[in-house]
């Protein structure tokens, strides 16, 4: 079984998936011939033709108002963001339109439009190259949101994506593009949208998170257990919208405790939500209030980066703090 990084399982699967379905068209700022600023879409130009994988105007509103009237004659296009802090100019034509499509259609039309975009901290690239803007559009009816973690979810999770029929929202997070890497199958599979993946099974306290902060998750879950032996259970969700929430009220119905911790600033992020549902699914359960740690609220600093993300140190603070409530 091959090992791959993020960009070269995104890759491999877009091959694939080309190949499956001649339907799929992929544009961007130059990720046609360039194969894309991280390369994610190197070769595909070349073996499937200028008319499946062309560069688009410096314009993220035509791209996003171009995918949607492709998929209105029976084509299912990628957006390619070039950063996800670039999505905002195209942010009315996401909310408005292809959200709303199949609702204001009465389901005579669907919008099956998947938005790929790299996103977060950790590689120096200030504030407009570092923000986590998902809770932006978890707020808007119509929308999945997926966010991958690893080579292995991210074809899984992609795959997925592109063979449904609704609007995906598909975040990777650029600060582990290229450093993880691990088996990925080359047969084909899928993960489902909608399913949380319980990455460490544990009996005293729930930690929940998403993306690139899995991984600082799972060392603040490990170093807890060898300095402290308080043993974590660590979620990684995967997907945002759809929210797995059974999922996660079976395991704080077990731990009796809850951390959520993401990269986007701590107010008003989606940690807030996953905190409120647990507080209304599990409140007779709960041990501890449920505890969020996330970025500063503050435009995302470039200098003082790794004051600003929450690192395994932060975490393993938080989780202790839960566990002696």
């Amino acid at each position: 079984m091959p090992v791959m990084n993020i960009i070269q399982a995104l890759n491999h699967t877009l091959m694939q998936e080309f190949a499956r379905d001649d339907r799929l068209v992929i544009f961007g700022e130059d990720c046609g011939y360039f194969g894309g600023v991280f390369r994610v879409t190197t070769g595909l130009q070349e073996k499937y033709g200028e008319a499946r994988c062309f560069d688009s105007p410096l314009s993220e509103q035509g791209i996003i108002g171009f995918g949607i009237g492709m998929a209105q004659k029976g084509l299912k296009p990628i957006c390619e963001i070039q950063f996800a802090d670039y999505i905002f100019p195209g942010y009315d034509q996401i909310v408005n339109e292809l959200a709303k499509m199949r609702y204001r259609t009465g389901n005579q039309y669907a919008a099956p439009v998947v938005v790929r975009s790299p996103y977060g901290g950790g590689i120096h690239g200030g504030h407009y190259h570092s923000q986590s803007p998902e809770a932006q559009f978890l707020h808007t009816p119509g929308l999945h949101v997926v966010v991958v973690s690893s080579p292995y979810d991210a074809k899984g999770l992609l795959a997925s994506a592109l063979r449904g029929n609704d609007p995906v929202i598909f975040l990777e997070p650029k600060r582990i593009y290229r450093s993880l890497k691990e088996e990925v199958p080359l047969e084909d599979y899928t993960i489902p949208i909608g399913q949380a993946w319980i990455a460490r099974h544990g009996k005293d306290v729930t930690l929940i998170g998403w993306g690139a902060q899995h991984h600082q998750n799972m060392e603040a879950a490990e170093a807890l257990a060898s300095e402290y032996a308080i043993d974590t259970e660590v979620i990684n969700l995967r997907s945002l919208n759809p929210l797995d929430i059974n999922a996660l009220v079976r395991s704080v119905e077990k731990t009796g405790r809850c951390v959520v911790a993401h990269e986007a600033p701590k107010t008003q992020g989606f940690g807030a939500e996953i905190a409120a549902q647990i507080m209304e699914k599990c409140f007779l359960r709960l041990k501890a209030p449920v505890k969020r740690v996330g970025g500063l609220d503050t435009p995302f600093p470039n200098t003082l980066e790794k004051e600003y993300l929450p690192d395994a140190y932060k975490i393993k603070q938080a989780l202790i703090d839960i566990v002696q409530y």
